[in-house]
């Protein structure tokens, strides 16, 4: 399908299925991976300030001579700027060489010191992580809430949040915006069906990130995932990206190889048999790839 599916955010964005993720792109490398990824035809770039790359992003959006409204861009709210998320985007956008994003999240559900020993993962002197007492995420929404109103954002999310972390989220008094997306792990060892299901029923749009697994993950080998491949002649990356999209999420696989790039960018639509195989694996093994040690319970779900 090359991509052409969409889904609309409850804030009426509409958000291509498929786009390229940068976490770990390194600075020298991203700026490639983008354009490549903007010539073959991705109009949906993530990034976030903590990836230090958002000033190559820019200079590849640019540099590709595509047209600014023609790209999804979303970039994410940095943890020491949880009590200033208008200084944080400022910064982001100054770097991305743009005056909005089409989607701006927060990444983790957790506030570290803004005055800690270090601008990005402040720690205490126990080398415990140096998070703001008397702040949760709901403050951090809160204030969040306004970016729409200056025209810099175009919709708002979170990134990293359970059930229960949404629940507390949508039920506070001050919450006047629901997230337009959450973004999380989501690959066969790790499906989240009971956020998916609870996302859905709020009019929340789920994105995948790590979609393949780990680097080098042995998912991509499993027999399941292996035999839909071959019968299909699509590539293991192929198959993983599409199952995705097959079950309502949005989906963002990291490359910065230009043959890995272009070859992710062919999506098909997975039948229900398939789907079913794919579904059957978390039934032997589920991992989590992305679980840091913030000081406190994040992931409730699993």
């Amino acid at each position: 399908m090359a991509t052409k599916r969409m889904f609309t955010l409850n804030s009426g964005s509409a958000l291509p299925a498929l786009g390229l993720g940068t976490w770990q792109s390194g600075p020298n490398e991203v700026y490639e991976a983008v354009l490549t990824a903007l010539k073959t035809g991705y109009r949906h770039i993530d990034t976030a300030y903590v990836y230090g790359n958002e000033a190559e992003v820019g200079k590849a959006i640019k540099d590709s001579g595509i047209s600014r409204e023609d790209i999804f861009l979303t970039t994410k709210l940095w943890c020491t700027f949880h009590n200033n998320p208008e200084k944080n985007l400022d910064i982001s956008l100054k770097l991305l060489g743009t005056d909005y994003v089409d989607l701006y999240l927060v990444h983790w559900p957790i506030a570290f010191n803004p005055k800690g020993n270090d601008a990005l993962f402040p720690s205490l002197p126990d080398g415990s992580r140096d998070r703001m007492s008397n702040w949760d995420v709901t403050k951090t929404w809160e204030l969040v809430q306004k970016l729409p109103g200056t025209g810099k954002v175009k919709a708002i999310g979170v990134s990293n949040c359970s059930t229960v972390t949404l629940e507390k989220l949508l039920n506070a008094p001050t919450t006047t915006i629901v997230p337009a997306v959450n973004q999380v792990e989501l690959h066969p060892y790790l499906p989240q069906t009971k956020l998916l299901d609870y996302c859905k029923a709020k009019g929340i749009h789920v994105t995948a990130y790590s979609p393949l697994g780990s680097t080098n993950a042995p998912l991509q080998q499993e027999s399941a995932i292996q035999t839909i491949a071959k019968r299909l002649g699509k590539t293991p990356a192929q198959v993983l990206i599409s199952w995705a999209i097959s079950r309502g999420t949005s989906v963002i696989p990291k490359s910065v190889t230009a043959e890995r790039i272009i070859s992710n960018f062919e999506d098909f639509v997975v039948d229900d048999a398939d789907m079913a195989a794919i579904d059957s694996i978390s039934s032997h093994t589920t991992k989590r790839v992305v679980n840091p040690n913030w000081g406190e319970v994040v992931f409730h779900d699993d």
